[in-house]
């Protein structure tokens, strides 16, 4: 695992997770085949893609640790999707928007079928019942994230903390003083600068947790709207996925390649 950096194996993933479109894909377009032969091919597929998910999220949490920095400021994605962020990934509750318009976009395609009783069996054939489980679990999502927000947010006003702002006057105190020579001075300025290092080493491991509190919540969400769907919905569900998240990328890079 530490022989490549995240960004190459970030690369690889994406690869993948194209190939895994495809396939996804074409079981949609083989959807008439509705034999038992057929259905474990699929239900294999979907076992397949989302250990894909957990694998990503295992290799992200091992370089969490390694560097919380590099995650949350990634170089290996475009600036447009950067800033799209949510603490070093997607918003949880965007997975809830992406699953409504999908919906709504199938349903206008599929309104007819409908009108006639029906079944389309992709997400614009959400059952009531489904609607209920996703609004709860949507609602529970939403106070996760508000919560790991607010935490973030009180952990980054503890960049201003006294023993920060004590630090940062005594090195700047010392830094002055060195400027003016003395042998004292340059030692009293490597310990504070020392201090300061383990200070910002501390920070960054608050940072760790935060994130990956983010990732749980993350790949927990993906798990819980999975569990609500129908095996044909999960396709449909983790197409859209799929096809935004490889779009937004290529569209992202492009632009910034454009622009130099």
């Amino acid at each position: 695992m530490d022989q490549e950096s995240f960004g190459e194996f970030f690369k690889k993933w994406m690869k993948e997770q194209n190939q895994y479109l495809t396939e996804l894909i074409s079981t949609v377009k083989g959807g008439g085949n509705k034999d038992n032969d057929g259905d474990i091919v699929a239900e294999a597929l979907m076992k397949r893609v989302m250990e894909h998910y957990e694998h990503y999220y295992r290799v992200k949490s091992h370089w969490v640790e390694k560097d919380a920095l590099g995650i949350l400021s990634p170089s290996w994605i475009s600036s447009f999707e950067d800033a799209f962020l949510w603490l070093g990934g997607w918003r949880p509750t965007m997975a809830f928007h992406l699953l409504y318009s999908k919906s709504g976009l199938q349903l206008e395609g599929r309104l007819l079928d409908l009108i006639h009783g029906l079944s389309t069996g992709d997400l614009a054939d959400l059952s009531s019942h489904q609607v209920v489980k996703i609004d709860t679990l949507q609602r529970g999502v939403v106070k996760q994230e508000k919560e790991i927000t607010e935490k973030m947010a009180k952990y980054q006003e503890t960049i201003a903390d006294p023993s920060m702002v004590e630090l940062s006057h005594m090195a700047t105190k010392f830094k002055m003083e060195t400027s003016g020579g003395g042998e004292q001075n340059n030692r009293d300025l490597s310990m504070v600068e020392e201090e300061l290092k383990l200070a910002l080493a501390g920070k960054e491991d608050g940072l760790k947790e935060v994130v990956k509190m983010a990732d749980e919540l993350r790949l927990g969400t993906l798990k819980q709207i999975i569990g609500i769907l129908t095996s044909t919905q999960r396709v449909h569900f983790l197409i859209a996925a799929a096809e935004l998240h490889l779009r937004i990328h290529e569209w992202g890079l492009k632009r910034d390649s454009d622009q130099r």
